[in-house]
């Protein structure tokens, strides 16, 4: 793995020209995509989300908040009404469920306060990690490292982590960003994300970061990702059994063995 052939002293100085141009051009402070205008209509908002641009969840949130005025009203609201105004954000059972007994907890349990510590944050109802370090960076800036899609895959593809799982990646990183980047790690990630370093076909030739990054496509027919498992070999091993089940149905008898021979033949 490249995350453990590196020395710690290239990683420090590679990271930090990392976010030397992801500063340049998404600038120096994280940028928040979802509109809301205090804690708990950033931690509504984040809910909704879940599975939801946040283009859309903009739309829906712009007309809810102004209906619900208050977690209170929130807390007392109709649930198959909360259903219907949030219908088409996707998942609107749970996420209407989620979102009034997150209301009552903060009013009951915080007075109508969200906590500032990751530990309560995700004791409420409908609240991950993510959405969790995202108040406490976005809201109370207090150091905290959001692990969504698009962080999870382009930090590993950048060999600062080497999972598919969240939180180990949220802790990977945080061992291996300065507290100060790990606010804006989110953002900036996410706009690479969206823009050059996609999912299926990243273009690594536009890409700023190319030179620093061991996942750079250098053969477009063979890329993949770094860590990621070796879809050519799998590919071969493949064809290799659709010939070998050509062979078998064309044979009667002989062993396995025998037909293996005559598809490597």
């Amino acid at each position: 793995m490249f995350i453990r052939s590196e020395s710690k002293k290239k990683r420090e100085m590679r990271v930090r020209e990392i976010m030397k141009r992801l500063d340049a051009h998404y600038g120096d402070r994280p940028m928040i995509f979802l509109e809301a205008k205090n804690a708990w209509q950033l931690l509504f908002a984040t809910i909704l989300s879940a599975q939801c641009t946040d283009a859309r969840v903009n739309m829906v949130t712009e007309k809810l908040f102004v209906k619900y005025k208050d977690l209170q009203a929130f807390a007392d609201c109709d649930l198959k009404e909360l259903e219907e105004d949030i219908h088409s954000t996707g998942f609107y059972h749970n996420k209407a469920k989620n979102m009034k007994a997150c209301a009552k907890a903060l009013v009951e349990e915080y007075g109508g306060e969200v906590p500032r510590n990751i530990e309560a944050l995700t004791g409420l109802p409908g609240v991950g990690r993510k959405t969790g370090n995202l108040i406490l960076g976005n809201i109370y800036h207090i150091p905290s490292i959001v692990v969504d899609t698009h962080v999870k895959r382009i930090s590993n593809r950048l060999g600062l982590a080497d999972s598919p799982d969240p939180t180990k990646v949220e802790f990977q990183l945080m061992e291996h960003l300065p507290e100060e980047f790990w606010i804006r790690w989110n953002t900036h990630i996410i706009a690479l994300g969206r823009t050059l370093c996609t999912s299926q076909s990243p273009k690594c030739g536009e890409c700023y970061l190319q030179d620093l990054c061991p996942s750079s496509k250098k053969d477009p027919e063979t890329w993949r990702p770094v860590g990621e498992r070796n879809v050519v070999g799998k590919k071969k091993t493949a064809a290799k059994n659709a010939g070998l089940k050509k062979v078998e149905a064309n044979v009667a008898v002989g062993s396995r063995k025998t037909l293996a021979k005559k598809v490597a033949e």
